[in-house]
């Protein structure tokens, strides 16, 4: 598969934090399904955190505008998403299973973000670096 597809995949993913993220912002801890009213805290730490989702997925569509040479905010992006997927891990193992639409958050996570950082990998390999003039 060539690179438009990758780039068309990426940005699909991007849509994703960029979505949720207005939506957290917004709506806080009752827009999401099964939400409900929770403490000031946990509703301002929870909207506080969905700024930096929203960011992540700007930052992706930016990085796919020159995707060569932005290719490292891609893929640490993408790491740190898939990194949330280990997260999400945790609060699997000390409180229970979430809502199924985060059980699809998680698979996207743990499997599919890292096939496509390795897909990203090798069809925007790193270029070669300039001789060194001594």
């Amino acid at each position: 598969m060539g690179r438009r597809t990758l780039i068309v995949v990426i940005a699909a993913l991007g849509v994703v934090p960029v979505l949720s993220g207005l939506l957290g912002i917004v709506g806080g801890p009752a827009a999401l399904p099964d939400g409900e009213a929770v403490n000031a805290t946990v509703d301002g730490e929870y909207r506080f955190t969905n700024v930096f989702w929203l960011a992540a997925g700007l930052l992706i569509w930016w990085s796919l505008r020159r995707p060569q040479e932005r290719a490292a905010v891609t893929r640490v992006i993408l790491a740190i998403a898939s990194l949330g997927g280990i997260a999400r891990l945790v609060s699997v193992a000390v409180t229970g299973w979430p809502h199924p639409v985060f059980v699809g958050a998680l698979v996207l996570e743990l499997l599919v973000v890292p096939l496509v950082i390795w897909w990203h990998v090798r069809t925007f390999p790193r270029p070669a670096a300039p001789p060194r003039v001594s």
